[in-house]
């Protein structure tokens, strides 16, 4: 889903929050995101980094927080 970023650019981005690596992912409504990869900031908390027009949007604010 998130094949449309550049593979030298996915290798580098990392959770702003805390600094984790991000996978691929999919939103409650079926939009591609990046996913922390591991914990953020809480145990079983994670970050969504929603995927505009091909741009992550890594802003912490602007991402969906979950728990697994």
């Amino acid at each position: 889903m998130t094949a449309q970023i550049d593979g030298w650019l996915r290798e580098i981005l990392r959770c702003p929050v805390c600094t984790g690596e991000l996978i691929d992912g999919t939103a409650p409504d079926g939009a591609a995101e990046l996913q922390c990869a591991g914990d953020c900031e809480q145990p079983g908390q994670r970050r969504g980094y929603p995927i505009e027009n091909g741009i992550p949007v890594m802003l912490a604010d602007e991402a969906r927080v979950f728990t697994v």
